[in-house]
């Protein structure tokens, strides 16, 4: 969208990427539920709610987030990076593939983070179509549970040892995000240099 996109196809998408990255996950959930779960169901029978069908609707989830965030990075980049490139002789993709990506690198980083984070803190979407089984699954056709699902279908009800479990959960996951966000920081340090 970036570079390539035609200005009246741009301002149709610009706008249908934000209001995708607005909507709430319940709305996703039940989208998921009404569209991809009888699609799933018809593939490989059973009840349609899979770790795949969750997996598809949280990359649809997230995609919004690293859509508009990229753009960001690649609009970002001065244009005399990419102007100099096709000046000294590269193609227009050359430009942009060896050129203004690689500036915007740590941009593009930063939106998959970010996309990632938020799959990984999604509740609500997921619960609606992941099967909500807490079972440990054999492969992708089965149901699942998550680890924050869990947390929210448990936590009113739970106490003693049951409900510092769950706070146990919660903390793994908090971990789970740091140790991204710390990698994260690494690789980008490990860029710049």
């Amino acid at each position: 969208m970036a570079f390539y996109c035609p200005e009246r196809l741009y301002k149709i998408l610009k706008p249908a990427v934000n209001l995708m990255a607005g909507i709430p996950s319940i709305i996703y959930g039940f989208f998921g539920l009404m569209v991809f779960v009888p699609i799933v169901r018809g593939w490989w029978g059973g009840t349609g709610m899979t770790a795949f069908t969750a997996s598809v609707l949280l990359g649809i989830m997230i995609l919004p987030t690293i859509i508009g965030l990229s753009e960001a990075a690649l609009r970002s980049v001065p244009t005399s990076y990419y102007q100099g490139s096709v000046a000294l002789g590269a193609t227009n993709e050359r430009s942009l593939l060896r050129v203004v990506v690689p500036a915007a690198k740590s941009g593009i980083l930063s939106a998959a983070i970010l996309g990632i984070g938020r799959s990984i803190g999604e509740t609500m979407a997921v619960i609606m179509i992941a099967g909500n089984q807490p079972t440990i699954p054999t492969d992708i056709k089965h149901g699942v549970r998550t680890m924050t699902a869990n947390i929210v279908l448990e936590m009113a009800y739970a106490s003693g040892a049951h409900r510092e479990a769950l706070i146990a959960t919660g903390v793994v996951l908090f971990v789970f995000i740091l140790v991204i966000n710390m990698v994260f920081n690494v690789a980008k340090r490990r860029m710049a240099s």
